[in-house]
């Protein structure tokens, strides 16, 4: 029999971290032993289902009775912040199919895994000249700024024909229309900082052309300029933030396991692109740095578990509680590097699933072995108690993390 008519409980998304900082939120682990599809209040006063087991996760992301439109009544926001940044110049990622995978199309070609896997020697080639620039002359860097913060960037730059010399400019946009503390008013500037940038740049193609994405979506002919903005805004911030926090975090996480970091580096040491290939899926599992989960609203009624989700109902969709279900994933509150953790959710599910993964894979792989192969005393250069981690954040992340070798 599905339940209805919870009482909904105060709650606050994304939930505050425990004592360890790599773990999801406690209250998520609860809610999934104890109620597993649970109705909580929001910041405005609103109420939404929280959603936490992973095989829930996974059918409501591939159910189209959910709804990614963040037009729609009833869908979920984590903020006023968080409602800014979703409804205004909304991306494909906030549309349903037909349009959806309309615009989506335009892009998969560029992202397809055997013209990833082309770039290989390319990122390698980046990797290894960032790591060279890092070690030259010193025993001790940020690996964020130094390392795991301009490699996507870089990468995200030729891939978009964005000139890489702007980073600094880009990425304090997005710093802001990611933190969480950001108010609607500084939101909406930064995107319209960066519309307004990615608009010129893709002005400028149509006189001169190049091989970058902007480029090639201004000579299809078949999108505004207003249009191309906004694939190009989408790209160009989750195709750094990501990266770069999972890679920085990523470190920090294997430095803090030396069992599991002698491991990845034997690996990575001998050629085994197998094993580390392998490594990266269960840390993308075990960190899942999506903090705020993925938002959805139902188009009609739906049962989930033994609820019954009315239309017009939104959910609010936890991956890293659901990337650490021991119903998927037996003892997987712990960081296991031979694990098989393909069947995680951290890049999402079904057709939203993250159009860029294969580009955060392959770069997450040669950054990391990369990094263990040359620096094999890498070690924290401060106590771990001293580093600062992006809870403000809709990535989770550290601000900064210093080390040495």
């Amino acid at each position: 029999m599905a339940l209805t008519g919870q009482q909904p409980v105060a709650f606050a998304a994304p939930a505050p971290r425990g004592g360890c900082p790599f773990d999801p939120p406690p209250a998520y682990g609860r809610v999934r032993e104890e109620q597993p599809v649970a109705r909580v209040s929001l910041w405005d006063g609103s109420s939404c289902w929280l959603l936490t087991r992973h095989q829930d996760v996974r059918s409501v992301l591939r159910d189209t009775r959910f709804s990614a439109e963040a037009s729609r009544p009833g869908f979920p926001f984590l903020s006023a912040g968080r409602k800014a940044l979703t409804t205004s110049n909304a991306s494909f990622i906030r549309m349903d199919d037909p349009e959806h995978a309309q615009l989506r199309r335009m892009l998969t070609g560029d992202f397809m895994v055997k013209r990833i896997e082309a770039l290989r020697p390319r990122v390698q080639q980046l990797t290894d000249e960032l790591l060279d620039r890092m070690t030259e002359g010193r025993q001790e860097a940020d690996l964020v700024a130094d390392f795991a913060l301009p490699l996507p960037s870089v990468v995200i730059c030729l891939l978009l024909g964005v000139p890489y010399a702007d980073h600094a400019f880009f990425q304090d946009r997005s710093r802001t229309m990611l933190n969480s503390v950001s108010t609607p008013e500084q939101i909406e500037e930064a995107q319209d900082d960066l519309l307004r940038y990615l608009a010129g740049l893709a002005e400028s193609k149509a006189a001169a052309p190049d091989d970058g994405i902007l480029s090639r979506l201004v000579a299809r002919g078949e999108l505004t300029v207003a249009q191309i903005a906004a694939m190009g805004r989408l790209l160009l911030v989750a195709g750094h933030e990501t990266t770069a926090n999972m890679t920085a975090l990523s470190a920090l996480a294997l430095l803090r396991d030396p069992d599991q970091l002698a491991r990845l580096r034997d690996a990575a040491l001998a050629g085994d692109t197998a094993a580390v290939q392998g490594a990266v899926e269960e840390l993308l599992r075990y960190l899942s740095i999506v903090q705020g989960g993925v938002a959805r609203v139902a188009t009609e009624d739906v049962t989930v578990g033994d609820v019954r989700i009315r239309a017009g109902e939104g959910v609010l969709l936890m991956l890293n509680a659901a990337n650490r279900d021991e119903e998927a994933f037996p003892g997987g509150d712990s960081l296991d590097v031979s694990r098989d953790a393909r069947r995680h959710v951290a890049f999402g599910f079904g057709v939203h699933q993250c159009l860029g993964q294969p580009l955060a894979r392959l770069e997450l792989q040669v950054a990391l072995a990369a990094l263990l192969r040359r620096l094999p005393g890498l070690r924290l250069a401060v106590p771990f108690e001293e580093i600062g981690f992006r809870t403000e954040m809709l990535v989770y992340g550290v601000h900064a993390l210093p080390v040495t070798w």
